[in-house]
């Protein structure tokens, strides 16, 4: 479950975000504050892990704020949501790495796809401890969509980030895996896991035996291709 906090002084499009947010899974909103001091009030009392922050509130510029928050809430990921068009505060919400940059008025769809793109992202990382150039050419490439500007394009219902936490899951377990594994550490269906170990079967990340267990029933097993 990630937690998020809205920074908005505007309590209509609070609600607004707030209204979208309770439209996703995976998600809970744990507060709102209307202006900076609210926001380090409620960042001190509650665990957020996404912070939807305006640029214009009435006692400090939402990039005046970043910094502090960098300094003081380092774990804490930040989405600009704002009016604001001017170049240079882009750049410095760019500089202070903040998550993404939305500019109002904020679609539901455009919202969710951010939304969704970072839960993705943060799924990715909590899956492995150890990082190899296809797990950050994942997180860098946004979404799928995305990543196939520079390579060639997945077929319908693969997912590049997934596909990435996938195929490292898999690394990590010696004697390999089977369907219903697979989906219990992706936190999907039977059907999603199986989708996604015969891709990598097909592009040669992974290779498949048939095991039989005590009953004599033949089990598809996956093992990680090395080397």
């Amino acid at each position: 479950m990630i937690h998020v906090a809205i920074a908005e002084d505007d309590f209509r499009i609070a609600s607004i975000q707030e209204g979208f947010l309770e439209q996703l899974t995976g998600v809970t909103l744990v507060g709102k504050a209307l202006n900076a001091s609210e926001t380090l009030a409620l960042l001190e009392k509650q665990k957020v892990d996404l912070l939807l922050l305006d640029i214009y509130m009435p006692d400090m510029l939402g990039t005046e704020l970043l910094p502090i928050l960098k300094s003081r809430f380092p774990a804490t990921d930040v989405i600009m949501i704002t009016a604001a068009s001017e170049t240079d505060m882009l750049q410095q919400a760019v500089r202070y790495g903040v998550f993404h940059y939305l500019v109002k008025p904020v679609s539901l769809e455009k919202f969710t796809s951010v939304l969704e793109q970072y839960k993705k992202k943060k799924q990715l990382l909590s899956t492995t401890s150890h990082v190899t150039q296809e797990i950050v050419d994942a997180y860098f490439s946004g979404t799928a969509s995305e990543r196939t500007q520079a390579t060639a394009p997945l077929p319908t219902g693969i997912d590049g980030v997934t596909l990435a936490r996938v195929s490292e899951l898999l690394k990590t377990i010696d004697s390999g895996v089977s369907i219903e594994e697979m989906g219990i550490k992706m936190g999907a269906s039977r059907t999603t896991a199986r989708r996604y170990l015969e891709y990598l079967v097909t592009t040669g990340v992974c290779r498949v035996e048939h095991e039989y267990g005590i009953v004599g029933r033949p089990e598809r097993r996956y093992y990680t291709i090395t080397g």
